[in-house]
């Protein structure tokens, strides 16, 4: 009962939703300090036109990121990459966690 008391924000009963978040998920996975972990990934990309390239990057990395980690292995320019998946043409500024993007997932590759 003094927990939930503690939650609450003084006015009136309205609820204090980041009490509540330090309360279930302890600091860190609440958005509050903490170390944040950097996972690294592997991705395979595959040009369809026989070559496939695996690039080890972090789950916060960009698309854009990824796309400059790819030119510097293929030896071209990032700016002429696309990287997609089905008909979902991924864009630079959102990242792989965003997307959904995991260990050992393939993606598309093409050459603009």
């Amino acid at each position: 009962m003094a927990e939930a008391d503690s939650r609450k924000n003084g006015k009136r009963g309205e609820f204090n939703k980041w009490a509540f978040c330090l309360s279930k998920y302890g600091p860190s996975r609440a958005g509050f300090g903490g170390s944040e972990e950097r996972r690294m990934i592997e991705v395979v990309l595959n040009d369809r036109l026989g070559k496939k390239v695996r690039v080890k990057c972090n789950e916060d990395d960009t698309i854009g990121d990824l796309k400059k980690l790819v030119a510097a292995q293929t030896g071209t320019r990032a700016e002429k990459i696309r990287i997609q998946k089905w008909y979902n043409v991924y864009k630079d500024h959102i990242t792989l966690k965003d997307y959904e993007i995991h260990d050992g997932m393939g993606l598309e590759l093409y050459y603009n």
